[in-house]
């Protein structure tokens, strides 16, 4: 959010082609050794005439011995991949995966990694309306499945209620694992894949995947709140969209898990995938979110995954395969606003999710928690004011490694009356509403900078906390979050990822209990929070809305229309800014902002099929054994004409530039009026002379295609290591919009 074995030995040559396996290898000496394992195989193409299903192909593979009975083998398999791509898990030692590349037919193998797990409003926020525009020519998402790989489900909350919902379309074959009449026609299936938790129903203990299914297909939820803020509808962005549930994570989040429920949910018969879930740059063919994604579009289910929440450092981006929505996360324009007041009667805004009416709002003295130099005191880290004197004050911290709420304890311990947290210099002017344990403020870096020289400027510092609730209207939203893992993409430079940005920050859906006292959910509970987790089921959510309204459209086709018609200025109509209010790059976010009224009616797509992506895996010099473990048929990259990243139909530009000249073409397909033309318009691009060719594109018929080429050289010396532009195609309708970024050698 598993398969028997069977050993078996084959004593006559057979024909085969490359595929995948999952395993966990042991040692047969030492059990505590076992690891799991990814393993490429490859597939007999003669299977049927074998007798053979390919259960027992895969189990071929396990090691036998003397030791190895069949029963302790069935223990050690843990999976069997049969849609997505052809391979298994399994319990081995590393001798044995040794002696496994022996076999006729290995491929690769590699040790599994455990992954980390990365709305009242936000609907509003993003143009969606309940009885007019493309919420309601896209019919709420009716009839599209979206599968959320996660921590489980809370059964039973409101958002999940099948209230108004048909029944669901008669494709689906999924299952529903709670016991009892728990699922309905919102909440169609639900498996569980979390070894941790096998055989037990998909819970979710964490509330992660309750907070990410909601924000994608949650039901209309009135009077949702977090302590009694942020009131309204809740609801998520496809509400008439059928949620089908495979619990994934719980304490962890197993590769082998991931794969396993990607490769079910295709069989089940889900639209779209939405995976919350981290994974450091890696290979594709070595990746097994890249590869079991790519055998879900080859079937036409869309993919979305979050960017990662390593930001704002460069080069940490998740999910970086061109054929996976990568989504970064924004702010919106709401604010749980809470200010410090001082006594030299300037006022600093912050936020704060716990607002007591009962506090006063008068001035208490004002004391900074690092006076003493100490810096686990100035971060107020547990233990550490024991010795101050804050008893009745406002304590100013620094924040740091601990949580807020933590920090909120110690404060709260030696007797401050409210807390002050001043954000590190690195998360600048970005400030969440987290719950407290005190009344408290969290305020911007320049803020606490000038609050510090306040408290050192007068012997007798004062502040107020006000509390002035739930404020609808920032203008500079959105911005991108500071959090959101930015690019350039590590593993293919060629290719502009994170690819969107949507809703991230302060994010209120469904939770499975309580804030107030912790209890089992037992009305309607929700929960704020803020990461690429938050932003993604947005936009898998957006793409189910697009799917429903255009049924025919690819995985790619869906994708362009989100990322051509994305905004790229703030409410006040300035460039999106970062944490530091500073013009955001696009390798911070991507193409921009997502407009999901705009992307259902993008004049022009950029497609993608799924065979078009091997010239360009072929371009990385992967080699046709791992090519076949992404998209499960045979290679062979010398009889193909591989492409540069670049050279992929892909609806943005990333360049990587020296002193010779580079051509690069793009096909697109006219989804708007049948006769209809466009002219480019090139935007910025500081030190690079770019020549489109031809000047004009026109269309005659729907579904249409033209290509273009478009030539980029460096036109001189700049100072600038990156330089960015727009390359749009114009219309009497449409803005179809392309980032370029250059990057300079």
């Amino acid at each position: 959010m598993v398969a028997i074995i069977i050993s078996l030995i084959f004593t006559f040559a057979i024909s085969i082609s490359p595929t995948l396996v999952v395993a966990t290898i042991s040692n047969e000496t030492a059990t505590d050794s076992l690891q799991t394992y990814i393993v490429y195989v490859r597939k007999p193409t003669n299977i049927s005439s074998m007798k053979l299903d390919i259960d027992s192909w895969y189990h071929s593979f396990l090691p036998v011995s003397d030791s190895n009975t069949t029963a302790n083998m069935q223990q050690r398999m843990l999976y069997c991949y049969k849609n997505v791509v052809t391979g298994f898990a399994a319990k081995l030692t590393a001798m044995e995966v040794k002696a496994m590349e022996k076999k006729k037919g290995f491929i690769s193998a590699h040790i599994e990694r455990i992954l980390p797990l990365q709305t009242t409003h936000s609907p509003n926020f993003l143009g969606l309306n309940q009885n007019f525009g493309f919420w309601k020519e896209s019919n709420l998402g009716k009839g599209i499945i979206i599968g959320v790989l996660d921590t489980g489900v809370t059964p039973g909350h409101p958002s999940f209620s099948d209230e108004g919902m048909p029944p669901p379309p008669a494709k689906w074959k999924g299952k529903c694992e709670f016991h009892g009449a728990v699922c309905n026609n919102k909440l169609i299936g639900a498996r569980n894949f979390d070894i941790d938790s096998m055989g037990k129903p998909p819970i979710d203990q964490l509330g992660h995947g309750t907070h990410t299914a909601s924000t994608a297909a949650g039901n209309f939820v009135k009077g949702a709140n977090v302590l009694g803020l942020g009131n309204g509808t809740a609801v998520g962005m496809a509400p008439l969209a059928h949620l089908a549930i495979y619990k994934v994570c719980s304490s962890s989040c197993n590769e082998s898990n991931i794969l396993s429920a990607i490769d079910t949910a295709v069989e089940d018969g889900v639209d779209i995938l939405s995976i919350s879930i981290g994974a450091n740059s890696r290979p594709f063919h070595a990746d097994p979110i890249a590869s079991g994604a790519f055998g879900a579009i080859q079937k036409g289910v869309f993919v979305s995954c979050s960017a990662g929440n390593k930001g704002p450092i460069p080069k940490t981006l998740d999910s970086e395969a061109p054929w996976i929505l990568t989504v970064g996360a924004s702010t919106i324009d709401r604010s749980m606003v809470a200010s410090a007041q001082l006594g030299n009667h300037k006022t600093y805004d912050g936020e704060s999710l716990f607002q007591p009416k009962d506090f006063p709002s008068k001035q208490w003295p004002l004391v900074y928690a690092g006076a003493n130099g100490n810096r686990s005191s100035t971060q107020c880290l547990a233990g550490s004011l024991i010795h101050s004197n804050v008893e009745g004050k406002v304590v100013l911290c620094e924040l740091g490694t601990a949580k807020t709420i933590e920090m909120g304890k110690e404060v709260k311990a030696v007797g401050g009356v409210a807390m002050i947290i001043m954000n590190h210099v690195f998360k600048a002017d970005e400030t969440p509403a987290d719950p407290h344990v005190l009344p408290a403020t969290h305020v911007s870096f320049s803020a606490g900078e000038s609050i510090k020289a306040y408290i050192k400027s007068t012997p007798s510092p004062t502040a107020a906390i006000i509390f002035k609730g739930n404020v609808i209207g920032k203008k500079s939203a959105p911005a991108v979050a500071f959090f959101s893992s930015r690019g350039p993409n590590k593993e293919s430079p060629g290719i502009l990822k994170p690819d969107i940005i949507g809703p991230g920050v302060s994010i209120i859906a469904a939770w499975p209990t309580s804030l107030e006292n912790g209890t089992n959910v037992s009305e309607s509970t929700f929960k704020m929070e803020s990461g690429t987790s938050m932003a993604c089921p947005h936009l898998s959510g957006i793409a189910a809305l697009l799917k429903s309204a255009h049924p025919d459209w690819s995985p790619a086709a869906i994708k362009s229309a989100i990322m051509t018609t994305a905004d790229i200025v703030n409410l006040e109509g300035k460039p999106i800014v970062d944490q530091r209010h500073l013009p955001a790059d696009m390798f911070a976010m991507g193409a921009g902002h997502v407009n999901p009224s705009r992307a259902t009616d993008p004049g022009l797509i950029y497609d993608i099929q799924p065979d078009d992506y091997v010239p360009y895996l072929c371009g990385l010099n992967y080699t046709d054994e791992q090519i076949f473990g992404i998209v499960d048929y045979d290679v062979q990259c010398s009889n193909v004409s591989s492409i540069a990243q670049a050279e992929l139909n892909y609806p943005s530009f990333s360049i990587i530039l020296g002193t010779t000249p580079q051509t690069y073409n793009r096909t697109v397909t006219n989804v708007g009026q049948a006769n209809s033309s466009y002219f480019h318009q090139l935007i910025a691009l500081e030190g690079v002379q770019v020549s489109v060719k031809p000047d004009k594109i026109f269309f005659t018929s729907n579904n249409q295609k033209e290509t273009y080429s478009v030539t980029f050289t460096r036109s001189h010396t700049t100072n600038a290591n990156v330089s960015q532009g727009y390359l749009n195609w114009i219309s009497t309708q449409h803005t179809v919009r392309s980032p370029i970024v250059v990057s300079f050698e």
